[in-house]
């Protein structure tokens, strides 16, 4: 396996593809002194926004918000088998009650995390309508 695939999980980035160059703008300016020499060059190169796939990022919103609602629902189930255990094993019921706790946020922080990639995956969306040249008619 000559080359490396590295696999990660959030922000797919492409290192080897250098920025496309639209234009590039040279400015000299000359001096007006007795040797006449240059006295300072201003460059400014502008680069081209790659084309967007915002199909590609509305189905990877959808899927981090597939995640989120995933690890919810885990979180919330060993909550309710951490309250379980508080009642049935009362030696140890503080442990499990603080075990409770910390899954009940995790929940929490899960069900959030679904809430944002939900509105990220609609605003990919819109964008994808507007870049596309579908226009919304409200009447009211």
């Amino acid at each position: 396996m000559a080359e490396e695939h590295r696999h990660h999980l959030f922000h797919h980035k492409k290192e080897d593809e250098p920025p496309v160059e639209a234009a590039v703008y040279s400015e000299t300016a000359y001096g007006s002194g007795p040797d006449s020499a240059y006295a300072e060059t201003t460059e400014a190169v502008a680069y081209a926004e790659p084309e967007v796939d915002y199909k590609k990022e509305e189905k990877h919103h959808k899927h981090l918000q597939q995640l989120g609602e995933v690890g919810a629902a885990a979180a919330g189930a060993y909550a309710l088998y951490e309250k379980h255990e508080a009642k049935k094993d009362p030696e140890h019921a503080h442990r499990h009650k603080i075990e409770e706790e910390v899954a009940a946020a995790a929940a929490v922080g899960a069900g959030g995390f679904a809430f944002h990639e939900h509105h990220e995956k609609k605003e990919s969306k819109k964008e994808d309508e507007e870049a596309h040249g579908k226009k919304h008619h409200h009447l009211f």
